[in-house]
C-alpha cells in the first residue's frame, strides 16, 4: 500500500525556473525509499512540495498531485500538512541553537497533546541517548552529528506517519553516518514510520531502503527494488560519475552509450 503518491509534479521558481518537471513517485506504507540524484537534480524541490513548504522560497506546484492516502495535500498550508502526519527534516539540520536539547525536542511536540510530550522524550532519548546526556545543553554547542540527532528527534516528537529526511548524512563523518542511517532504519522498523529519504551518499540510503528513484535534472530516470539499484552497473557508473575518458558524464548519457555498445556488439 502506497501512503505517498505524487504524480507527474512541475514545480516552478520565480514564475520562470522549471525545476520539477513531471515528477513521479511513490513511498510505501512502513518503508524507506530512497530518492537519489546529485546537487541540482531537484530532491530537496521534491520534499519542499511534498511538505507545503514551497511557498517560502517563491516556488509554487503548477501542475500534478501529492497524494496522502489517495487524498491531496497540495496546495494546503505547512501546519495543516504536518498535523496529517508529514514532517520534513531539512538539510543542514536547522535546530534552534539558543535552546537546549529538550526544549528543541518539545518545538517538535507542537501539534501534540501535552500528556504526550514526556513519553515522546523519553522513546526519542531511546532512540538517542546521547541526547538525553546531553538534554539541558545549548543545541548550537553540540557537533553536526549530535545536531543531526536532535534534528530527527524532534521530527519524531510530532509522531509523524510520513518522515522527510533531506541529507541527513550532509557534512558527517563515515562512522557518524553509519550510526544515523542505522537509527534511521531501527525508527522505521520499530515505530513503523514511512520514510523518504533524500541523499547523495546513494550506497548508504540503499544499504537501508527498500526502493529507490534516481532523479536528474527535475525528472525520475530510473526507479527499482533498492538491492537491484546498488548492483546496476549503469547506476553505478552514474555515481562514480566518470567516464573512460574522463568526462563527466548523466546517467542517461551512461544508459544510451551501454545499449549503443549492446547493439553495435
Amino acid at each position: 500500500m502506497e501512503l505517498l503518491k505524487v504524480e507527474n509534479l512541475e514545480v516552478v521558481y520565480n514564475d520562470v525556473v522549471l525545476v520539477l518537471k513531471g515528477l513521479s513517485l511513490s513511498a510505501g506504507q512502513g518503508r524507506i525509499t530512497a530518492l537519489l540524484g546529485a546537487n541540482g537534480a531537484g530532491k530537496s524541490t521534491t520534499l519542499k512540495a511534498i511538505s507545503g513548504l514551497l511557498e517560502g522560497e517563491d516556488g509554487e506546484i503548477t501542475d500534478g498531485r501529492v497524494l496522502l492516502d489517495g487524498e491531496p495535500v497540495q496546495g494546503l498550508a505547512p501546519e495543516k500538512i504536518v498535523r496529517r502526519g508529514v514532517f520534513q527534516v531539512m538539510e543542514g539540520r536547522r535546530i534552534f541553537q539558543d535552546l537546549s536539547v529538550e526544549e528543541n525536542l518539545r518545538c517538535g511536540a507542537f501539534t501534540r497533546p501535552s500528556r504526550e510530550i514526556a513519553p515522546g522524550i523519553e522513546a526519542v532519548y531511546g532512540y538517542f541517548p546521547r541526547l538525553k546526556e546531553r538534554r539541558r545543553q545549548l543545541a548550537g554547542y553540540m557537533s553536526g552529528g549530535e545536531q543531526q540527532m536532535l534534528a530527527i528527534g524532534r521530527a519524531l516528537m510530532a509522531k509523524p506517519r510520513l518522515l522527510l529526511l533531506d541529507e541527513p548524512s550532509l557534512g558527517l563523518a563515515p562512522l557518524l553516518v553509519e550510526e544515523i542511517f542505522e537509527i534511521v532504519k531501527k525508527i522505521n522498523q520499530s515505530a513503523g514510520v514511512t520514510i523518504l529519504l533524500v541523499e547523495q551518499n546513494a550506497r548508504a540510503a540503499l544499504a537501508i531502503a527498500e526502493h529507490g528513484f534516481i532523479m536528474e535534472n527535475g525528472r525520475i530516470v530510473m526507479d527499482g527494488p533498492a538491492r537491484e539499484l546498488l548492483s546496476n552497473p549503469d547506476v553505478q557508473e552514474f555515481y562514480l560519475g566518470i567516464g573512460g575518458s574522463g568526462e563527466k558524464r548523466s546517467y542517461r548519457e551512461v544508459k544510451h552509450y551501454r545499449r549503443r555498445k549492446r547493439w553495435l556488439g
